[in-house]
C-alpha cells in the first residue's frame, strides 16, 4: 500500500508520486498553474520560476509585488528534471520529458507503440497500457473471443440472434419487438392493415377472418365467396332459386306470386284481373284463367238455372238425349299422386222404387279415371292416372234412372277438369 499521493508503480515495482496536476480537473482556480509536488501540488503565479538544485532544490517565484515564495521539495521524484534546466533527464520506461523538462506519460494507445492485436483494444495506463476486448468479447488466452450473449440474461422473450460482440432479439410471427427490444407484443393485424375482406377478429400472435352473412371463407382464410345457395338444396325454394351476392330470393312463374319468401301461390285472375266478356263466367285454375260461357246449352237443350241445360219431354228430339246436362268446372294440380278421389256426382232428386246406375259417358279414351259408385245416388270419380298440364279435360259423368215399370231416364254431368302447369 502507498501512502496518500502515491500509487503503486507494477513496472518499477514501488510506490511513485501521483501527478494531480493531470487528474484533477481545474487543480487551480482564478489564473494559478499546477505544480506538481511529492505526495501533493501546489497553486502558484503563471510568472513563477522553478530553479532546480542538486544541494537544495528549491522553486522561487516573483509575484508582481516584488515578494518572493520558495518551495523545497526532496529530489527523489523521477518526473522531476535535475538541478540544471537545460540539462537531458533521464526517464523511466513509459515516461518522456517534457518540454517542461519533467518526465510525462507516453500515450502508447495514441502513439501506436502498443502491441494490441487487432481484434482488442489499448487502454493506456500510466507509465504502461493494456490490451483488453471490446464489448461483447472476453479473452481466451490472448485472443479475444466473441461472449455468446444468448445464452447469458438478459433473455429475449421469443428468440435470441446472437451476433459477433453483441445479440439482438426476433419475436414470432404476429408480435413485435418492444421498446425495451427484448420484449415481444402482440400485433393487431385487423388495426395495423385489416387483412380481411370482410370481418376481422385479432387474436393473440395471429387474427382470423369471417365473413357476412351469405358468404363463406375461401380457400386462403382471407377472402369471402358468395354462398350459392342455390346449389346446396334443390328444396330451398318451390319453383326457382336466383342467387345474389350475400343472399338469394324465390321466383315463381306466371300465374303464381311468391308467399313467405320461397313458397308460390296461385294468383286468383278472376278476383284480380278478370278478362272475361259479360257473357262468359271465369274459371281460375292453378296458374290461370279460362272463360266459359254463361249460357253453354245448345239446341235443344234450354238453361233453367246457372249451369243446367234441360231438353222437355214434349220435344220429340229430347226423347233419346239426357233430360238434363249439368255443366261443372274443377282444378287439379299437375302430377297429382294417384289413385285419388276427385269428385262426387249425386242425385239432386229421388224417385221411390228406382235405381241410380253411374258410368263414364265419354272423355275417358285413355283410361285416366275410374267411376267407382259410393251409394244408391252418388258415384265418386278416382284419377287413376297421373295428369300433367297444362291441359284440359272434359268427362261426362251419366247417372241412370230406372223405376219397376221400365221407365228410363238419364242425366248427364259434363265435367271439365283443368290441370295446372305445377305440382303446386
Amino acid at each position: 500500500q502507498c501512502t496518500d499521493g502515491y500509487e503503486w508503480d507494477p513496472v518499477r515495482q514501488r510506490c511513485k508520486d501521483i501527478d494531480e496536476c493531470e487528474i484533477v480537473p481545474d487543480a487551480c482556480k482564478g489564473g494559478m498553474k499546477c505544480v506538481n509536488h511529492y505526495g501533493g501540488y501546489l497553486c502558484l503565479p503563471r510568472t513563477a520560476q522553478i530553479i532546480v538544485n542538486e544541494r537544495e532544490e528549491a522553486a522561487a517565484a516573483e509575484s508582481t509585488s516584488g515578494r518572493n515564495n520558495v518551495i523545497r521539495r526532496t529530489p527523489a521524484d523521477p518526473h522531476r528534471a535535475p538541478p540544471n534546466p537545460t540539462h537531458q533527464i533521464q526517464c523511466a520506461a513509459g515516461y518522456e520529458q517534457s518540454d517542461h523538462n519533467v518526465c510525462q506519460d507516453i500515450d502508447e494507445c495514441a502513439t501506436g507503440t502498443h502491441n494490441c492485436r487487432a481484434d482488442q483494444v489499448c487502454v493506456n495506463l500510466r507509465g504502461s497500457f493494456s490490451c483488453q476486448c471490446p464489448p461483447g468479447y472476453q479473452k481466451r488466452g490472448d485472443q479475444c473471443v466473441d461472449i455468446d450473449e444468448c445464452t447469458l440474461p438478459p433473455y429475449c422473450h421469443h428468440r435470441c440472434v446472437n451476433t459477433p460482440g453483441s445479440y439482438y432479439c426476433q419475436c414470432n410471427a404476429g408480435f413485435q419487438l418492444a421498446s425495451n427490444n427484448h420484449t415481444c407484443v402482440d400485433i393487431n393485424e385487423c388495426d395495423a392493415n385489416n387483412p380481411c375482406a370482410q370481418q376481422c377478429y385479432n387474436i393473440l400472435g395471429s387474427f382470423i377472418c369471417q365473413c357476412n352473412p351469405g358468404f363463406e371463407l375461401s380457400s386462403d382464410r382471407i377472402n369471402c365467396e358468395d354462398t350459392d345457395e342455390c346449389r346446396t338444396s334443390s328444396y330451398i325454394c318451390q319453383y326457382q332459386c336466383v342467387n345474389e351476392p350475400g343472399k338469394f330470393s324465390c321466383v315463381c312463374p306466371e300465374g303464381y306470386q311468391v308467399v313467405g319468401g320461397r313458397t308460390c301461390q296461385d294468383i286468383n285472375e278472376c278476383e284480380t284481373t278478370n278478362e272475361c266478356r259479360e257473357d262468359e263466367i271465369c274459371w281460375n285454375y292453378h296458374g290461370g284463367f279460362r272463360c266459359y260461357p254463361r249460357n253453354p246449352c245448345q239446341e235443344p237443350y234450354v238453361l233453367t238455372s246457372e249451369n243446367r241445360c234441360v231438353c222437355s219431354v214434349s220435344n220429340a228430339i229430347c226423347r233419346e238425349l239426357p233430360y238434363s246436362v249439368v255443366y261443372k268446372y274443377m282444378s287439379i294440380r299437375s302430377d297429382r299422386t294417384v289413385p285419388s278421389d276427385i269428385f262426387q256426382i249425386q242425385a239432386t232428386t229421388i224417385y221411390p222404387n228406382t235405381i241410380n246406375t253411374f258410368r263414364i259417358k265419354s272423355g275417358n279414351e285413355n283410361g285416366e279415371f275410374y267411376l267407382r259408385q259410393t251409394s244408391t245416388v252418388s258415384a265418386m270419380l278416382v284419377l287413376v292416372k297421373s295428369l300433367s298440364g297444362p291441359r284440359e279435360h272434359i268427362v261426362d259423368l251419366e247417372m241412370l234412372t230406372v223405376n219397376s215399370l221400365n221407365y228410363r231416364t238419364s242425366s248427364v254431368l259434363r265435367l271439365t277438369i283443368i290441370v295446372g302447369p305445377y305440382a303446386f
